[in-house]
């Protein structure tokens, strides 16, 4: 049985040590097809994209003629080579990691990864090439496309960089100023490129790039606008990720029964899938390593993680807010709101970044998009209609609405709290501490402007709420024989005797408290409306209630 390569990157180790291979080298073939030899293609996070490029790097690198067979006899491409096999020297960078501290840091850790690329090329080539550290990034790369021109004469290089944006990311969360120094036309970064492009006309006969999103390219158009692209091509939306065959596939390999499959499909589904990067393209992809943490986890211990989103991961996808802070104030609500509650945003993906240019709502969900913490849902009227993928993201930004809740109101909601909410709901089938919770939000938020409240509002950050009870599925709106109950609380475990909970949630403005008791009447019909569907009714342990809002005050009424 071959191993999982979960945290494993680099491709010549995973198939040398017996690692599984998820075979996506058919669009090795594609890309090599393209009328354009320089690529640009960006996936969020933990997607396989160092893995992909490592990929390239073993097919076309001159040195690995010998060990082809071994490295790709067994797969698509080595079974349907193509004509650049093992024809090109191989110039890989990567820019994770820098030191983003200023702009003096920025680019002195630029600089260092430069040289280290160098360095291993020069090394593995047997190039004669001296690296003179007073040089700037420029200066190196420019030094060593001439040595390589004038001593492996006919030759030709293909150049791979990774994670080109890391950086650049980075300092537009925390420092746009820095971030426009380095890209503005005597930038040290838009040079670097500038010589990149230069090196084209001579000795660099391909390049691929990728990283998370555009941020950089609009600034550096003047430097390096031959590059094509492929990100929302419908022919390469399943290029990263794992569409739902690979995932069976890859838990057949590790002699996972079908019985099992059945079980862990469901919340691999819920909390990973959801990804389509084109509007043309018919399948959705899941997050590749999250899925590979999970059943690692699966495979190793025989039962469920407990947590469903490997700590690594979960502190990539936690810096949403560096960038929504990005977007105008009441912007950044009303997306969150908008996005949480299931309505999803139209909008048109920007394909290039200017930060010069005040980040506007269309850059913002463009951004969400490239991040990751959307998705392509639809395609309305021309436009893209974006929505959260799954749960795992969905969580992320509940946690997020909530903390810019508590920052606004100065609130320190401890996470003990979430805990007694936990407990009580799952063994006591209560909701008296999420309710004090939700009054505490409404009551802050009343001393200050409640003209955004409204039913939908208020049902928001209950959600919120109830996303952090770990034990539970939060349903909000799910469809029951064309019913919609507000929230549902599932067990993810149902077998350890959990409660269940529905609620429904009317809201009253302060001049309408004299229709409280028909509020709850209207919201009781619903309820045992909705108790009555097939699929809620065999529901054992579920607990109904009634929540009527009036302005910062709550009724609560158990439906029995």
């Amino acid at each position: 049985m071959k191993k999982l390569p979960y945290g494993i990157s680099d491709y010549e180790r995973l198939v040398k040590n017996n690692y599984y291979y998820v075979d996506k080298t058919k669009y090795i073939e594609q890309l090599e097809n393209l009328a354009e030899p320089y690529i640009m293609f960006f996936r969020p996070r933990k997607f396989g994209k160092t893995l992909f490029t490592r990929v390239l790097e073993c097919y076309y690198d001159i040195k690995k003629k010998d060990e082809f067979e071994e490295l790709f006899g067994e797969i698509y491409i080595g079974k349907n080579p193509t004509k650049l096999k093992n024809s090109y020297y191989i110039l890989r960078f990567n820019f994770s990691g820098i030191d983003t501290s200023n702009v003096e840091t920025t680019v002195q850790a630029f600089k260092e990864k430069v040289i280290a690329s160098i360095s291993d090329f020069i090394e593995n080539y047997e190039l004669d090439f001296y690296i003179n550290p007073e040089m700037t990034s420029e200066g190196l790369l420019n030094n060593l496309i001439i040595a390589f021109k004038n001593q492996k004469i006919g030759e030709k290089l293909y150049v791979i960089i990774d994670e080109y944006d890391h950086f650049a990311n980075e300092l537009l969360g925390f420092k746009t100023e820095h971030f426009k120094n380095l890209v503005s036309k005597n930038g040290k970064i838009r040079k670097w490129y500038e010589i990149l492009k230069e090196g084209t006309e001579s000795v660099v006969d391909r390049i691929f790039i990728t990283g998370v999103a555009p941020i950089t390219l609009d600034s550096m158009t003047s430097g390096f606008n031959i590059a094509s692209d492929k990100t929302q091509d419908r022919s390469f939306n399943e290029m990263m990720g794992f569409t739902k065959e690979e995932l069976v596939k890859l838990m057949e390999a590790q002699e996972i029964r079908k019985d099992e499959q059945e079980e862990l499909l469901p919340i691999l589904k819920e909390n990973y899938d959801g990804y389509r990067f084109s509007s043309k393209a018919n399948e959705k992809m899941y997050n590749s390593n999250m899925c590979l943490y999970f059943l690692n986890e699966y495979v190793t211990y025989k039962e469920i993680p407990e947590k469903l989103v490997d700590v690594n991961i979960a502190s990539d996808y936690n810096k949403i807010g560096n960038m929504l802070t990005l977007c105008r104030n009441e912007n950044r609500l009303d997306i969150i709101e908008r996005t949480i509650s299931g309505k999803g945003a139209i909008t048109e993906i920007t394909q290039k970044f200017n930060p010069a240019i005040e980040f506007g709502e269309k850059e913002m969900l463009s951004m969400l998009f490239y991040l990751g913490y959307l998705t392509i849902e639809d395609e309305v009227a021309g436009y893209t209609k974006l929505n959260i993928p799954n749960k795992v993201m969905k969580e992320i930004y509940s946690e997020y609405f909530l903390k810019i809740l508590n920052d606004q109101e100065n609130l320190d909601i401890d996470s003990k709290y979430y805990t007694e909410i936990g407990i009580e709901v799952a063994l006591e089938g209560k909701i008296e501490k999420a309710v004090e919770l939700l009054e505490k939000y409404l009551k802050n938020l009343s001393n200050r402007d409640y003209q955004r409240f409204d039913e939908k509002y208020v049902k928001l950050i209950f959600y919120c709420i109830a996303m952090n009870l770990k034990a539970y599925t939060v349903k909000s709106e799910m469809e029951v024989e064309r019913e919609y109950p507000d929230i549902v609380l599932i067990p993810r475990e149902r077998n350890k005797g959990y409660y269940s909970i529905m609620i429904e949630f009317k809201y009253l403005k302060k001049s309408e408290e004299d229709k409280i008791k028909a509020k709850q009447e209207e919201a009781k019909e619903q309820i045992e409306r909705y108790a009555n569907t097939e699929e809620l009714s065999n529901i054992e342990k579920l607990n109904k209630y009634t929540l009527v809002v009036v302005n910062d005050k709550i009724y609560v009424e158990e439906v029995k």
